[in-house]
């Protein structure tokens, strides 16, 4: 366990100081936000009796702005799918680790799988939750050109998340609210960088997200939420026909608000409900 505290307290102190490199920059960024977009997501988890978890979610992701025209890529009438698995094991009551499989369909034809491995942990800060995820994954297109948020043509990524959240139990019925607010940073990892690579910011991508989780009973609960996502990176100088340059480049940051809701039914291993400690819909 001592390994695993070194490595998320290694990953943290990375993120952080990415992070705090791209706000001093943040100021003197162009910044341009976009379409609402709406992701809907349905989950299944299979909880077992050593409190570990199995999942699966299926998303959909939609520019509710633009309208949809015979080519462009829409199926059943989202821009993207995303289909994740996952698996989640309990070492004690504040670690834990497991490790995800995406696979996003972007339209036309484009496919990404994205395998993740990822270590969790959370405590107590006064009456909150105060939770920490670190991850890595990498991408595998079938096709150039992926613009998700984790980057593109095969690359190797790390985020952090945090989160604060609140249990708040409505009554003896167990109904329950879960206010909570998190915050996700994502910077690509590469050991070696040749001189022709473009030039790019210390954090790529970060995710505000607030949420009420509304659990309904110990096997169905949903969670609207609403998120500002941000993603960061250096332009080029925009020129005219006479090659005069019309926009400096420079750093510029692409915000897409986002509005979600998150359905999840619950099934325990032995058919009987049992208590367990379940992690938000934001896994």
């Amino acid at each position: 366990m001592k390994d695993w505290c070194f490595f998320v307290r290694g990953g943290i102190v990375a993120l952080v100081g990415g992070l705090l490199c791209a706000q001093s920059v943040a100021a003197q960024a162009r910044r341009q936000v976009g379409n609402l977009q709406v992701w809907p997501e349905l989950q299944a988890e299979l909880a077992l009796k050593n409190g570990d978890y199995l999942f699966l979610g299926v998303r959909g992701q939609r520019d509710v702005e633009r309208s949809s025209a015979e080519g462009d890529g829409r199926s059943l009438g989202f821009d993207e799918r995303r289909f994740t698995l996952g698996y989640e094991h309990f070492w004690n009551e504040n670690w834990s680790g497991g490790g995800t499989l995406r696979l996003e369909s972007l339209g036309n034809d484009e496919l990404v799988l994205v395998p993740e491995v990822l270590v969790r942990h959370r405590g107590k800060v006064g009456p909150l939750t105060f939770g920490q995820r670190l991850s890595l994954e990498r991408t595998f297109p079938n096709n150039a050109g992926y613009d998700g948020a984790p980057g593109p043509d095969g690359q190797t990524w790390a985020r952090l998340r945090v989160d604060l959240e609140k249990l708040l139990p409505v009554g003896s019925s167990g109904l329950a609210l879960r206010p909570r607010l998190s915050y996700e940073a994502a910077t690509r990892v590469r050991l070696l960088r040749a001189d022709t690579d473009a030039k790019e910011r210390g954090i790529q991508f970060t995710s505000l997200r607030g949420e009420v989780g509304c659990r309904l009973s110990d096997r169905f609960d949903l969670t609207p939420w609403f998120a500002y996502q941000t993603k960061y990176y250096f332009t080029v100088d925009r020129l005219d026909a006479n090659g005069n340059v019309t926009l400096p480049g420079g750093p510029f940051n692409q915000v897409a608000p986002v509005l979600g809701l998150d359905v999840r039914f619950t099934f325990f291993g032995g058919k009987e409900a049992f208590e367990r400690k379940q992690l938000p819909t934001q896994h």
